[in-house]
C-alpha cells in the first residue's frame, strides 16, 4: 500500500541524540512540509534550552542554582514539574525526578525530569506535522517514536531490537497512530534509578511500551524497568498501553494485549531501542 509513494527524512542532533523526522505521501519536498519540519526541530531545541540538566544555562539548571526565580522561568518548567508530580502518583513513586544523580557525573543530587521531558517534548513538537495533507509522518528520538499513517497508507512498522544483540530485531509493532518507547540498560548501562532504594534498577534489560501518548509510554517504560517483571501486571491495568519486557536472565514478559510477533525481518522498519534509532 506504500509502494511508490514519495518520502523524505530529516535528521538533526538535539538533546544529545539524533532526532529524525520521516514524511511519506503528499509532497514531502513542499515548502509547507519544510516549514513544519523546521518547527518540529525548533520546538525540540527550545525544550532542550529550557529543561536540559546537562546545560548550565538552561532554565532548569539556573533555577536549581538559585540564579532564576521559578516565576521568571519559561512556563514549560512549571508544566513539566506538574506532569512529573502526576507521573510520580500514577506510577506509585517508581518514576520520580527528585534527588537523582547528576547525569553529568559528580556533584550532588539533581532534579532531573529527563525521563519525562523527551517524550513530552517530542509529542508536543510532532503536533506541527498534524496538518500535513494526505501525508504520514514519524518522529524518532533516540528510539522513542511517535507516528501517524493516514487512511490509504499502511501502518508504520517499528522494530524492537534485542537488548543483547542490537543488530537483531526481535519484534515488529505495526502502528497507525500512537507511540512506542523503550527503556533499558543495553546502551546506557544501569542509569535508571529506583527511587525507593536510591540504587540502579537491575532486574530488567529492556522494556518497550506502546500506547496513544509518547510521554506516558516513556514514563511507564521507566517505571516498569524499576518495578521489574511484575510490571506487566500493573501495565495491564492502564487503558491503551501494552508492553514487552526482557529480564536480565533473557526471560520475556508481555501484557495481555501485546501483539503476536510478526516476522523478525521486515523491510522499511523504524527501529526502536534504548539508543538512537533510524530507519533500518
Amino acid at each position: 500500500m506504500n509502494a511508490g509513494i514519495p518520502r523524505r527524512a530529516w535528521v538533526e542532533q538535539i538533546m544529545g541524540m539524533p532526532i529524525s523526522v520521516h514524511v511519506r505521501g503528499g509532497d514531502p519536498a513542499g515548502e509547507d512540509v519544510e516549514e513544519r519540519v523546521a518547527a518540529v526541530f525548533a520546538d525540540l531545541c527550545h525544550a532542550d534550552a529550557v529543561l536540559s540538566p546537562y546545560r548550565d544555562d538552561s532554565d532548569l539548571s539556573r533555577w536549581e542554582r538559585g540564579d532564576l526565580a521559578f516565576g521568571e522561568a519559561d512556563p514549560a518548567l512549571a508544566e513539566v514539574m506538574a506532569l512529573c508530580d502526576l507521573a510520580r502518583a500514577r506510577t506509585n513513586g517508581r518514576f520520580d525526578p527528585r534527588d537523582l544523580p547528576d547525569p553529568r557525573g559528580g556533584g550532588g543530587p539533581r532534579y532531573d525530569p529527563s525521563g519525562l521531558v523527551k517524550g513530552w517534548a517530542v509529542e508536543r513538537a510532532a503536533r506541527h506535522l498534524a496538518g500535513l495533507d494526505g501525508a504520514g509522518w514519524c518522529v524518532n528520538a533516540g528510539g522513542d517514536v511517535v507516528v501517524h499513517a493516514p487512511v490509504g497508507q499502511a501502518p508504520w512498522r517499528v522494530g524492537i531490537e534485542d537488548p543483547e544483540d542490537p543488530g537483531r530485531v526481535t519484534q515488529v509493532v505495526r502502528l497507525r497512530s500512537g507511540a512506542v518507547a523503550t527503556s533499558g540498560t543495553a546502551h546506557r548501562g544501569a542509569h535508571i534509578i529506583d527511587p525507593h532504594t536510591g540504587r540502579p534498577a537491575a532486574a530488567v534489560r529492556a522494556v518497550t511500551v506502546t500506547g496513544p501518548r509518547l510521554m506516558w509510554a516513556d514514563v511507564y517504560a521507566t517505571a516498569a524497568a524499576v518495578q521489574g517483571p511484575a510490571a506487566t501486571g500493573w501495565l495491564d491495568g492502564l487503558d491503551g498501553y501494552e508492553a514487552f519486557l526482557t529480564t536480565v536472565e533473557r526471560d520475556t514478559h508481555t501484557t495481555r494485549g501485546w501483539p503476536a510477533p510478526p516476522p523478525k525481518r521486515w523491510p522499511g522498519m523504524i527501529r526502536c531501542s534504548s539508543s538512537p534509532g533510524l530507519l533500518a
